[in-house]
């Protein structure tokens, strides 16, 4: 099967050719079966493989329990937020614009990858148990230090639960995590509900 033959499912995720440094979503989920043994370093060695494999890892430990309650679900609940969240996750593997950093020594180039940042970003949905992280988005001009940007993520979060406390505590998290980790002068951070999954068991204390 050449590239050509691999492209359309890639584009239905939200992939474009070079995203993965030549990899597949399903050379990445093999590669985690196999407990990433042996070693591959052409997975190893990307960046955009590797935050794809750390965002199908968590993924993967909130799926069954999400997958069991939808289909115990009447009707059947939508499973199109798993298409959703692997759109996000590929957008976070392209390493999109530069992020400068400011140094003291002008001889000295620091910077982070804008693919990096929404990995960050993504990560904070380990704080909130049961949410998950779709796509994010860094809306103004991160090239510049001290531009105003604005953070959109959409998320999926758990039936059950009090969504603005859960969007409150996301937004704390993603807040903390890019203060202490980046420069960027985040003006607000939006996060919109785009789906609600049937799954509470383990999901913290956010019940109304």
């Amino acid at each position: 099967m050449n590239d050509e033959d691999n492209a359309p499912e890639q584009r239905l995720l939200g992939f474009e050719p070079g995203d993965l440094d030549g990899h597949t979503i399903e050379d990445l989920t093999d590669y985690l079966d196999a407990g990433r043994a042996p070693a591959d370093p052409s997975i190893d060695g990307s960046p955009g493989c590797q935050l794809a494999l750390d965002a199908l890892e968590r993924l993967r430990g909130l799926t069954p329990a999400l997958v069991a309650a939808d289909t115990a679900a009447e009707p059947a609940a939508d499973a199109r937020w798993v298409d959703r969240i692997l759109s996000g996750i590929a957008l976070d593997a392209r390493s999109g614009r530069r992020i400068p950093l400011a140094s003291p020594d002008p001889s000295v180039d620091f910077g982070v990858t804008e693919g990096a940042v929404r990995g960050l970003i993504r990560a904070a949905e380990n704080a909130v148990p049961g949410v998950l992280v779709g796509r994010c988005r860094l809306d103004g001009d991160v090239t510049q230090i001290g531009a105003p940007i604005r953070i959109d993520i959409d998320v999926s979060v758990p039936y059950g639960q009090v969504i603005p406390r859960l969007a409150d505590r996301l937004r704390a998290e993603v807040a903390d995590r890019l203060n202490a980790n980046t420069e960027l002068n985040v003006t607000a951070i939006d996060i919109t509900i785009h789906d609600i999954s049937l799954w509470a068991e383990g999901a913290g204390d956010d019940r109304a």
